[in-house]
């Protein structure tokens, strides 16, 4: 999951709980909504670690000379 993914279900989420006022028999949607910000958090955590990660991996190369003594 990648960090736009992760905010849409923030988003989603957002508006699942706070936004909708109707009801459904059996379903919460508000819990919904709070599992989908949940996932989207983990997710963005997720996703700005691997990012991170990424961007400390330096390549780093040496020339290596060799003095003949000529």
């Amino acid at each position: 999951m990648g960090i736009g993914a992760s905010i849409v279900l923030i988003a989603i989420g957002a508006i699942l709980k706070w936004g909708v006022t109707a009801h459904v028999a059996g379903v919460s949607i508000a819990t919904i909504g709070v599992i989908l910000m949940v996932v989207g958090v983990i997710g963005l955590i997720v996703s700005l670690i691997v990012v991170a990660g990424a961007r400390d991996r330096d390549v780093v190369v040496r020339d290596r000379t060799v003095d003949r003594g000529l």
